[in-house]
């Protein structure tokens, strides 16, 4: 409320509490559970995602996918709009970082639906939420940093999650195209010219799509194969786009710095979150704070799935104020145990706080998808039109939302399957 950084505001409340009721000596838990988080090799692989996700960002490779998966789209109902959630998909594979994400499809994706007169809500809203598939899509940030505060294997998290991901995608594409079949007019085909292109010259346009694709199963094949870590495959990810912009002609001594200053400047946004929250845990922790959430939420007098709907009102909640990172180290600790301790798996329970986080970001006031739209969109939208534009895609979510929570196996079974 008085607008201190979430990041220093949890640290200096660990360090008061440490001093007050502990004594001086006790500081030596803050040093000793940063040291202990800050140690893990997974977390290596969160600044090269967010590299990764900076150089396609600044490449002309998520022009080229559109462009390709564009002209393929032809009379469908809405196809421009269908196309986008595609490319969100495939950008979401390959970034895994939602900023990035609604970024390249507001400068790529929503003038060209403008141009073609789409509804403007309708655009708005299908950026929005295909762009924050990110969230879901492995490899994910999000996932990475829950599998270490959860202590679960972020390999099954991406397992885990790229069903519900899809099944977000698909109740997209059903919703835009529903609605532009029955009113042609919120999603007009292209020009006649444009859908009259050789098929010699749409299959050319294909190689757009083959560098984004390529990527992506090698980023994530290697995972799910057991042929790299996460860590390596992130590194190998890299290396990939670069290889790819290199080849393509576009890499400039320009593009990899202002990527390497982006990479470092996301990571210690989120690692000074980390090291404050994950401090104010411990003394939380050790005060006996962690036991008592616990058994208050498990002896509650409900069904435990109750006690799960509490857990999602919580963080649906919480994310109308509060970034992902913060949510996530606050409530984590109290809330995987007790998540146990009637019966749940924590994997699920992650892939339900992803879902829950993707609903956070279109959700005003915070809802971040909508600033980073604002900051590439033309200045006759307005914010309150972004706002109004994701509420369709937000019941979206929430549906999604309910199915996974009814069907646990929609994310369960992939993981069971790899891992018999």
């Amino acid at each position: 409320m008085l607008g201190v950084p979430l990041a220093f505001s949890t640290g200096a409340i660990a360090v008061a509490l440490c001093l007050v009721v502990y004594g001086p000596m006790s500081l030596f838990l803050v040093a000793s559970r940063s040291i202990e988080f800050l140690d893990s090799y997974v977390l290596v692989a969160v600044p090269f995602f967010i590299l990764m996700a900076s150089l396609m960002e600044r490449s002309g490779i998520a022009k080229d996918l559109y462009t390709a998966l564009n002209v393929w789209a032809g009379r469908m109902p809405g196809g421009l709009a269908v196309v986008t959630v595609f490319v969100g998909v495939i950008l979401a594979s390959t970034v895994g970082v939602i900023g990035g994400e609604i970024v390249l499809l507001g400068l790529v994706a929503l003038p060209q639906l403008l141009r073609l007169g789409y509804d403007r809500k309708l655009a708005i809203g299908t950026i929005c939420a295909s762009g924050s598939l990110g969230t879901m899509i492995p490899p994910s940030i999000i996932l990475v940093f829950f599998g270490i505060t959860a202590g679960a294997s972020v390999g099954d998290l991406f397992l885990a999650s790229l069903m519900p991901g899809l099944l977000l995608a698909g109740l997209y594409v059903a919703y835009i195209v529903a609605r532009c079949a029955r009113d042609p007019a919120l999603g007009p085909p292209p020009p006649a010219q444009e859908l009259a292109m050789p098929l010699s010259e749409k299959l050319a346009l294909l190689k757009g799509v083959a560098l984004p694709i390529a990527i992506a199963f090698v980023v994530l094949g290697s995972i799910y194969l057991g042929l790299a870590s996460v860590t390596e495959s992130a590194a190998i990810g890299v290396a990939g786009v670069a290889l790819a912009i290199w080849i393509r002609g576009d890499m400039t001594v320009d593009l990899v710095r202002h990527a390497a200053l982006q990479t470092l400047s996301t990571c210690g946004v989120v690692l000074w979150l980390v090291l404050g929250t994950n401090a104010l845990i411990g003394v939380y922790n050790l005060m006996g704070g962690i036991d008592f959430a616990r058994s208050l939420l498990t002896d509650l007098p409900f069904p435990p799935i109750v006690v799960i709907m509490i857990m999602l009102g919580v963080w649906i909640l919480l994310g109308f104020f509060l970034d992902w990172i913060g949510i996530m180290l606050l409530t984590m600790p109290i809330f995987v145990p007790a998540a146990e301790a009637l019966g749940y798996d924590r994997i699920w329970l992650g892939i339900l706080f992803n879902i829950a986080m993707q609903i956070a970001y279109l959700t005003p006031p915070f809802a971040p998808a909508a600033f980073y739209l604002k900051g590439v969109a033309p200045k006759d939208i307005a914010l309150d039109e972004i706002f109004a534009a994701m509420w369709p895609f937000i019941a979206l979510q929430v549906v999604g939302l309910a199915l996974v929570v009814t069907f646990p196996q929609i994310a369960l079974w992939l993981p069971a399957w790899v891992n018999p």
